[in-house]
């Protein structure tokens, strides 16, 4: 179970939807939540892609220096750059961190945002560029091994002479990551993808894409691993959890869920639809309630109220958490990428408490290898703090 968190490169809160708990997306930051998922423990981050965030690559190169282990998942934008381009730097960033470069495949969902980059093409159009960018940029980054150069001549793009000097340390190219819900997405990633990603739906439904990715994987004699993007909102108790995503949500109203739901509209988005419907843009249920917002059991749809892309969170204790995680991992999800708001202090609260139930986590390991203790406050001036009885979640 490979478990990845997130740098968010387009802003933190205490709260969704409001300037009230607020945090500046600052590259000081952004390094904090990097190393404590560093020595926490932690696979890999996510750094989101689009015109909401700051560049990713500049952001993943500047954490190099400040991280050990930590492996960075940056996305590559088909149409947006060239995939010669894209595989210099690909192979650069895997030299410079020394293989700890995974790259996320985004076709990208909001027409204007693509548009506004320069890219004008429909729907299945951008996954067919996409799929010609994977292949020179595979060809490219495959033949430097070698020393050759790799030529490609596809509907949409070309490639002569393409060559990369330096080739990157993983072998034949860093592995490639992808989403997308629709038919051409689900093609694409049988035909050339690494990892295949699902944001957060409910098990069954994540069940059914595994299954059909697995057979269409099959019918090009290829294998995919998959993951699944969720956020987390772990406590002590069940009933703690339950009331820190309530609070999550408490300065909302129905006119901003309204606003965001009617931007998500104007997307072409297969997997964004797919989200937007577990929670109907409703705020509140029939009876003013929010229990519509639990999809699945322990599953909650809050997040995507407001939030595009996940829009759904794991919540509960400890060991509610981990044992969804499990049902998933059953159905051969084996990466997770989660968030949590606020991302510095939920990443040491998830290692801390979900970590010592999940098969081959456990957390501060590296700072209990190098040093030998006390850990815990000591206790007027000598007494060294020892385990609790009262501890509900074990060693």
């Amino acid at each position: 179970m490979n478990v990845f968190w997130f740098i968010p490169t387009h802003g933190d809160s205490r709260y969704l939807g409001t300037t009230q708990g607020a945090r500046a997306a600052s590259h000081d930051y952004f390094r904090q939540i990097a190393v404590a998922a560093d020595t926490l423990g932690y696979d890999g981050v996510l750094l989101p892609t689009g015109r909401s965030c700051e560049d990713a690559w500049v952001v993943a190169s500047s954490l190099i220096d400040a991280t050990r282990r930590l492996k960075f998942l940056v996305a590559i934008r088909p149409g947006v750059s060239s995939p010669q381009f894209a595989a210099r730097m690909a192979a650069t960033f895997d030299r410079m961190s020394g293989g700890r470069l995974l790259v996320n495949v985004v076709t990208g969902g909001d027409p204007s945002e693509l548009e506004g980059d320069g890219v004008f093409v429909s729907h299945d159009e951008r996954y067919a560029v996409t799929s010609d960018f994977l292949k020179i940029w595979r060809g490219i980054l495959g033949a430097s091994h070698h020393g050759q150069a790799y030529d490609y001549a596809g509907d949409h793009l070309v490639s002569k002479g393409g060559k990369v000097i330096y080739p990157p340390v993983q072998q034949p190219y860093p592995p490639l990551y992808f989403g997308g819900s629709s038919e051409a997405a689900h093609e694409l990633a049988a035909e050339q993808l690494d990892v295949y990603l699902t944001w957060g739906e409910p098990p069954q439904a994540v069940a059914a894409k595994i299954e059909d990715m697995r057979r269409r994987a099959a019918r090009h004699g290829r294998t995919l691993r998959f993951g699944i993007r969720l956020h987390v909102i772990v406590r002590e108790t069940d009933e703690e959890a339950w009331a820190a995503a309530e609070a999550l949500i408490q300065h909302l109203d129905q006119d901003t869920v309204a606003a965001a739901q009617a931007a998500f509209q104007r997307m072409d988005s297969e997997g964004q639809r797919r989200m937007a419907a577990l929670h109907g843009g409703q705020l509140h249920d029939e009876k003013g309630g929010r229990s519509h917002l639990e999809i699945s059991p322990n599953l909650w749809a809050g997040v995507g109220l407001v939030r595009g892309g996940a829009g759904t969170a794991l919540v509960g204790s400890p060991q509610t958490v981990a044992a969804r995680m499990r049902e998933y991992a059953e159905l051969g999800i084996e990466t997770f990428i989660l968030s949590g708001y606020p991302h510095l202090e939920e990443s040491y609260r998830f290692a801390e408490l979900v970590f010592p139930l999940l098969p081959g986590k456990a957390v501060t390991q590296p700072a209990r290898g190098l040093l030998s203790g006390p850990f815990g406050e000591v206790m007027a001036t000598e007494i060294v703090p020892g385990r609790s009885n009262k501890q509900t979640v074990p060693a």
